[in-house]
């Protein structure tokens, strides 16, 4: 009994699991101190969390922030058509025989023709669009001062839940006074939705018949 109580919280546990990613790890950062920190002096004035009065407040330490507007549009389209055409005509014709054996295929004409034909045609189209926006965190800053972010958005509608996930390299310089970027200026991006829950689920072939439909030739 207790082997199928575990068994069952193991399934049920595999059902929930969150759907595997490609972005970068991990997905978030704690800011890193920076100075040295009066301790709990009671004082306004932190040396370890003060920025400059007239510093803007774009992303430019580990655990900064920065909102990334995904606008991907990706449309790619590919035809091809080939053509060919053959064909051959061969006569043969039998004059007179005289003084000849064989004198019954005198005026027997041969003719043979073939011909060989061949057409093909093919076409391919893709068309993606992904929009919407979503804040990442600095999880690291590289030698040359661009930033490494990554970050994810979870929205969890009745018993589906749905995953936002973004990173990639970002040129500080780029990001605007809004603090905010594009996703076509993310270097190395990894933008994906995904989804787990029922719905989800039903639209993964089982394992038995991916074996089948791997394993039957016809």
């Amino acid at each position: 009994m207790k082997r199928l109580v575990l068994l069952a919280v193991v399934l049920i546990s595999a059902c929930s699991t969150t759907p595997p990613t490609n972005v970068h790890q991990p997905m978030t950062a704690r800011p890193v101190m920076r100075g040295e920190p009066l301790g709990g002096n009671g004082a306004i004035y932190q040396a370890g969390y003060s920025r400059p009065l007239f510093e803007d407040r774009r992303a430019r330490f580990v655990g900064d922030t920065i909102t990334i507007k995904i606008t991907e549009s990706t449309t790619a389209s590919a035809a091809n058509a080939n053509k060919l055409d053959k064909s051959n005509s061969q006569k043969a014709s039998v004059s007179a025989l005289a003084g000849l054996p064989g004198k019954g295929l005198s005026g027997v004409n041969l003719g043979a023709t073939s011909s060989t034909a061949f057409s093909g045609k093919g076409a391919a189209a893709n068309n993606n669009v992904f929009t919407g926006n979503i804040t990442v965190t600095v999880i690291d800053v590289m030698p040359n001062g661009n930033l490494l972010v990554s970050g994810e958005k979870q929205l969890a509608i009745g018993e589906e839940q749905e995953f936002v996930r973004v990173s990639g390299v970002v040129n500080p310089s780029f990001v605007d006074f809004s603090n905010s970027i594009e996703s076509s200026k993310v270097a190395d991006a990894r933008i994906e939705y995904k989804s787990a829950g029922q719905i989800s689920d039903g639209q993964i072939m089982g394992w038995m018949a991916r074996f089948f439909l791997n394993v039957l030739p016809f």
